[in-house]
């Protein structure tokens, strides 16, 4: 990939990277599902792990469309409904012109100065120092921030962090890490099924053998195969959505910086937000997607 020069130029590599992250995550939930298949063949036995391994293929195959039509079907339910669940799970609120001007001025001003459709504004009531974009459309976009983070920061700051959020809505990070955070959240969910059910289901049917020993069972082999998958897809999934978010916040904070014109009032309120951003019973999810 070529080097990128310049703050534009960054942001359309970082796309492409960010097209590369997304598709390994899916091809993290078809890896989970072969596990799945290759522990379901594990426990009906064999007499060995190639024929174990061949009908998990099979079974993996049958499963594949059945495994994207789920996975299309979980992102179309976070798609219609992800914004009333934060603000549920956030306890936030709409903010308009009459209930806080000076917050809503600063971000409509940001807004009109690059010709964007302003997003909707809430305030989560909590005395951490935080915000966050979410949405995946035009009509869905907002930008949540703290009453922590609007009592503390000055106009100049608080104006920083409104930029670095439609900073984010501009550069359709929002969309992605949305997707991301879905994603992940489908091999987490699949994976702990494939765990419960081995854990808790149907013995291993080991195969007779004349010594006994059953530490060489192709069935075991094959459940040892399907655990390390399923660790190794959890662990990448959970790497790539951090990935994605460390390097979309760099690019906001030089997009919010390029906004105002004024990199002292972003580096200002990062020190202030710095250690007092922890939002208490958030997953990890949503603290993805915030300062």
């Amino acid at each position: 990939m070529a080097a990128a020069f310049g703050l534009y130029t960054h942001i359309v590599a970082n796309r492409r990277r960010s097209v590369l992250m997304i598709a390994g995550l899916f091809l993290s939930l078809y890896a989970v599902v072969f596990a799945g298949a290759l522990a379901a063949e594990a426990l009906r036995g064999g007499r060995t792990i190639a024929a174990i391994m061949t009908r998990a293929a099979e079974g993996w195959l049958r499963m594949l469309p059945f495994a994207t039509l789920g996975g299309a079907v979980w992102i179309g339910v976070a798609y219609r409904f992800h914004q009333s669940m934060i603000d549920a799970l956030t306890d936030s609120h709409d903010v308009d012109r009459a209930t806080n001007r000076r917050l809503y001025n600063l971000l409509e001003n940001l807004c009109i100065s690059r010709g964007v459709t302003m997003p909707k504004l809430k305030i989560m009531e909590s005395d951490v120092l935080n915000a966050f974009a979410s949405g995946m459309t035009q009509d869905q976009y907002a930008v949540t921030v703290t009453r922590g983070l609007v009592e503390t920061l000055d106009d100049a700051e608080l104006e920083a962090v409104l930029a670095h959020e439609l900073t984010h809505i501009r550069n359709g990070d929002v969309r992605l890490m949305v997707i991301a955070v879905i994603v992940a959240g489908i091999i987490a969910f699949v994976a702990e099924l494939i765990w419960r059910w081995v854990s808790y289901g149907p013995r291993v049917r080991f195969s007779d053998s004349s010594d006994g020993d059953k530490r060489a069972n192709p069935a075991m082999a094959a459940l040892l195969i399907a655990g390390t998958i399923i660790l190794i897809a959890w662990f990448l999934s959970g790497f790539l959505r951090f990935a994605l978010s460390r390097s979309r916040e760099y690019l906001a904070d030089a997009g919010a910086v390029e906004l105002t014109k004024n990199p002292d009032a972003m580096i200002a309120a990062l020190i202030k937000i710095s250690g007092n951003a922890e939002i208490p019973g958030a997953p990890s999810g949503l603290m993805e997607m915030c300062v």
